[in-house]
């Protein structure tokens, strides 16, 4: 599982610019089942994506579709995060074995 940081490089306005592109690679990767979930940072600096995904190299494919990316919008920065503990409502999003 992944955490990736978005930090934004360019102004919010420009941000508004993409938005609407930016939310329909969300919607790609809700619909298969990878993002888990994504949100804007407080205050407005970037946004964090919870991302359910075999390997770096296959997130890395993923996140240059981005319209962010593509438009140097954002920096990013990836987390690779192996979960040992949660609570059981996190569950559902846990592979099993």
């Amino acid at each position: 599982m992944f955490i990736v940081n978005l930090s934004y490089i360019k102004s919010i306005s420009e941000v508004q610019n993409h938005l609407e592109e930016h939310v329909k690679f969300l919607e790609k990767y809700y619909n298969s089942n990878k993002f888990i979930f994504s949100g804007r940072k407080v205050p407005r600096t970037g946004g964090v994506i919870l991302v359910d995904t075999l390997s770096k190299e296959d997130l890395d494919f993923i996140l240059k579709e981005d319209p962010f990316y593509q438009n140097q919008i954002a920096q990013y920065e990836v987390i690779e995060v192996e979960i040992t503990k949660y609570d059981d409502r996190f569950a559902t999003f846990l592979k099993k074995e």
